[in-house]
């Protein structure tokens, strides 16, 4: 990974655009679509952001080098080598967005990706958002806890839980869930026997599984790749011993064990 994902907040500000033509005027609709207002080069002095979009090559990277001099962050289309930043292309869920990107690679491939998650992502999905946002307050006080709050959670958004994202009906039961959640606060401790170091041999329930566990036991051996599978905050811990698993398991959570059963 050679790119870090962020959601930029536009709404209310001035973002450049330079060029005209259909590319321009797509980047000129996404910006407007996300709340932003596009103004010319000669108001870069209020922006953070600009968008090239000229046919010619020179023309092109002499705007870049004028807005970057500025300290704008650029995007420059069909010219990633020049880009500060890229654009995904975005499956709007509002306020749920799920944005594909390659880094520049493919803007094709990004974009049939998305069209296949379009199917699978119920449109109601931002009503879910919408709804488990109105009830954070509820959500603290009947989970005071935070690891209890996200345990809960887990259990609730999971495949066939009771707040299913792919349901379609989940927001409907949000205030339902509340009134009687069904949460694991019991531990959990799950195997997970590793054969080689490539993350993409995992099957999708043990990633799914890495994706939410709270510890992490692991043979030192285990590739950082397969690692990186794993919640970004939860705990790992490299594991030497049968007697150390077992001494580490917690009271309550979720814990995935990665051994390697071909390493020598």
């Amino acid at each position: 990974m050679n790119s870090l994902p962020l959601f930029h907040r536009i709404a209310g500000t001035r973002v450049v655009v330079v060029g005209e033509g259909d590319a321009a005027e797509a980047k000129r609709r996404l910006i407007e679509r996300a709340g932003g207002t596009c103004c010319g080069e000669a108001e870069a002095h209020h922006a953070r952001l600009a968008f090239v979009a000229c046919d010619d090559a020179s023309e092109a990277e002499a705007a870049v080098r004028r807005l970057k001099a500025r300290g704008l962050l650029v995007n420059a289309t069909d010219r990633p080598d020049l880009c500060d930043f890229t654009v995904p292309s975005v499956l709007d869920r509002d306020p749920v967005l799920v944005a594909v990107g390659t880094g520049g690679a493919s803007a094709g491939l990004a974009k049939h990706l998305r069209l296949r998650l379009e199917t699978l992502l119920p449109p109601a999905l931002g009503q879910l958002a919408d709804a488990l946002y109105a009830a954070r307050d509820k959500l603290r006080s009947r989970f005071p806890g935070p690891a209890e709050r996200r345990r809960a959670l887990d259990a609730a958004l999971a495949e066939g839980g009771a707040l299913d994202p792919l349901s379609g009906v989940a927001a409907d039961r949000v205030a339902s869930w509340l009134q009687d959640p069904v949460a694991n606060n019991m531990a959990t401790s799950v195997e997970i026997d590793l054969k080689g170091d490539d993350p993409d041999d995992l099957t999708l329930r043990q990633a799914r599984l890495l994706g939410q566990a709270d510890l992490v036991l692991h043979d030192p051996r285990v590739a950082q790749a397969i690692l990186d599978r794993a919640r970004a905050d939860a705990i790992r811990r490299p594991l030497d011993t049968e007697e150390q698993a077992s001494a580490d398991l917690p009271a309550q959570g979720l814990t995935i064990i990665l051994r390697l059963t071909n390493a020598d």
